[in-house]
């Protein structure tokens, strides 16, 4: 691989690093300006669902059949369980919390990948991931078990994320990244696009403007461009340098959090981030180059 294609996939995979980093904080507006969770994930898919449509008109792309098991895997990951749980955790937990349990996602991905591809990962692999989930579960209950609820929603998030990258990053191989996560969408459209109708807020005034940029963001951006970049890069600059880059997203997030929801960013928030982040790029190491014999 040239340096250029690494640069470039470097640089791709952080542009969707940034994008994604502002998922958390987008969904917490959304959800705290008073945009039901069922709401914000349905339309949230159906809006990105309809531009992948025209996407794909506009390319004259036609259905991938003999993907589609794989790509309705990567659907229910990542346009249903992915933002539901999401939307459902920051009601109860601050954007800048959940971006600390998030950290986990890279150790996830790479866990995922492994049992796709039917490799075996080292014990060295495994007990990065018991000490990476350590921390994580430390963090999250450093202050008792007040948003144990909203954190178990987070656990979830990261499995489901993890498969859902894994499944991605395999497809990606087979067709370009911006075409797996459209066709994802369109699959899931006969689904989103009803629920988003039938979840219309009763009370549209009662919903704040904040809200509603919350959702356009999280749709255009989280849900179709910012996998355009991410998956592009995974392809160009390789999975397993490329993952790399996902380290940065929990501090993309505080920095969004602060700055848009007014959230507090103490030094124990940051150490830990930094801990989890230390623990998944050694693991993430320890995986690299071991394969089932």
């Amino acid at each position: 691989m040239q340096r250029s294609d690494q640069t470039l996939g470097l640089a791709l995979g952080l542009l969707g690093v940034i994008i994604f980093g502002g998922s958390l904080p987008a969904t917490r507006l959304a959800v705290s300006g008073g945009l039901d969770p069922l709401f914000m994930t349905a339309a949230r898919a159906a809006l990105a669902g309809l531009a992948a449509v025209a996407v794909l008109v506009v390319m004259r792309r036609r259905p991938p059949w003999p993907h589609f098991r794989l790509l309705f895997v990567a659907m229910l990951c990542l346009a249903i369980l992915f933002p539901g749980l999401a939307a459902f955790a920051l009601t109860t937990v601050p954007a800048a919390h959940g971006g600390v349990i998030l950290a986990l996602l890279p150790l996830a991905t790479a866990a995922a990948a492994f049992a796709f591809a039917g490799e075996r990962p080292s014990l060295k692999f495994w007990l990065f991931a018991v000490l990476g989930s350590a921390l994580v579960v430390a963090f999250a209950l450093r202050d008792g078990i007040v948003v144990v609820t909203g954190d178990a929603y987070l656990f979830l998030v990261v499995i489901v994320g993890g498969v859902g990258y894994a499944v991605s990053g395999r497809l990606a191989r087979e067709m370009p990244g911006w075409e797996v996560i459209s066709w994802a969408l369109v699959i899931c459209l006969p689904v989103s696009l009803p629920a988003a109708v039938l979840l219309w807020p009763h009370d549209i005034d009662a919903v704040e403007t904040s809200a509603w940029l919350g959702l356009a963001y999280s749709a255009m951006m989280v849900q179709y461009v910012g996998f355009w970049a991410w998956n592009a890069g995974l392809a160009i600059g390789g999975v397993a340098r490329v993952g790399q880059v996902q380290l940065l997203q929990p501090f993309v997030t505080f920095v969004l959090a602060a700055i848009f929801l007014s959230e507090r960013i103490d030094i124990v928030m940051v150490g830990f981030a930094i801990a989890v982040v230390t623990v998944v790029a050694l693991g993430r190491r320890a995986a690299v180059g071991v394969r089932a014999s």
